[in-house]
């Protein structure tokens, strides 16, 4: 049973060996002095061998002499001494990787920042911008062809006016137009020109001259810039339908060229009729003759039943 105890014994007196061995060589370090007057000079092993026994003795360590050889010859083949390694990439790596713990942290939440702003851009940009320019090529080649065809349908069927369908057929052709060039936003305004077109030949009105209570005025007059003296007689109209609701239509302003969708607007009527209406407003304000005008589907613009040399008014 006491042949395994041998190594361990060996085992531990060869390490007291060499920590002894290390001591002595960190005392040399320490002593350097001793070491470049006595080993630069050129002096004897055993005089060196001498002053380091002087030392440890002094210490009250008592350190063989076998050690102290081992411990001068570690010292002279740098055997226990750290030199830095020399600049490299893999130096250079390992410095980073053992710095890791400053920079891991960092790293790890700027690459997400990165990925939430990528993520965000591709979702809040990226991803609409593709669903737009899908929906507008399937728009331009799919849903505008085929409205604009059937509104062209739709127009030609209800025209009874020459001119509607001249300007129908002027509207496709500016609708396949923008089509083919890719332009939407063209496409689109021809689109809605001809569904305007198409409401407009569709609408049913009357042209009724507005009276009662809170109208201030029925009629107004202007005296144009370029006959003085002269005066052009406007009667305020709206357009109803045979529900009585007022209908949105287009009118052109001949004071200034401006064009809109209203429901009421100035009708320029000649001097009889505008008295006429005013006599028949005069006497319990009510106005018996107020239809002036009525708009059948298939026209544009209403006939109207009274006196007019045409043109009309927004503002009064």
């Amino acid at each position: 049973m006491s042949t395994p105890a041998a190594p361990a014994i060996r085992d531990r007196n060869t390490l007291d060996d060499v920590l002894l061995a290390m001591d002595v060589v960190d005392t040399l370090r320490h002593r350097e002095q001793l070491v470049l007057s006595e080993l630069d000079a050129g002096a004897r092993e055993a005089a060196l061998l001498g002053r380091l026994k002087e030392i440890y003795a002094a210490q009250g360590i008592d350190v063989p002499e076998q050690i102290l050889k081992e411990g001068v010859k570690a010292l002279e083949e740098r055997r226990f001494i750290y030199e830095p390694p020399k600049p490299s990439i893999a130096v250079s790596l390992a410095k980073i990787y053992i710095a890791r713990g400053r920079w891991m942290a960092p790293l790890i939440l700027a690459v997400i920042a990165l990925g939430s702003l990528g993520a965000a851009w591709h979702l809040g940009v990226a991803v609409p911008e593709q669903e737009r320019a899908e929906a507008a090529r399937v728009e331009l080649a799919q849903t505008l062809p085929s409205e604009t065809g059937r509104l062209h349908r739709e127009v030609t069927a209800l025209a009874l006016e020459e001119a509607a369908r001249l300007k129908a057929d002027a509207l496709k052709a500016d609708a396949d137009r923008a089509i083919a060039a890719g332009d939407l936003t063209a496409a689109r305004t021809a689109r809605d020109a001809l569904a305007l077109l198409q409401q407009d030949l569709a609408a049913v009105y009357d042209v009724r001259v507005v009276y009662g209570p809170g109208e201030a005025r029925s009629g107004v007059f202007r005296i144009p810039e370029d006959v003085p003296g002269g005066r052009n007689y406007y009667l305020i109209v709206e357009a109803v339908d045979p529900a009585g609701r007022l209908v949105e239509v287009l009118v052109s302003s001949e004071e200034d060229r401006r064009s809109d969708r209203v429901t009421r607007w100035g009708q320029r009527v000649s001097e009889a009729v505008f008295e006429s209406v005013a006599d028949d407003k005069g006497d319990d304000q009510i106005i018996q003759n107020s239809v002036i005008g009525r708009k059948s589907q298939g026209y544009v613009s209403p006939q109207y039943t009274v006196e007019t040399p045409g043109g009309a008014i927004l503002e009064w």
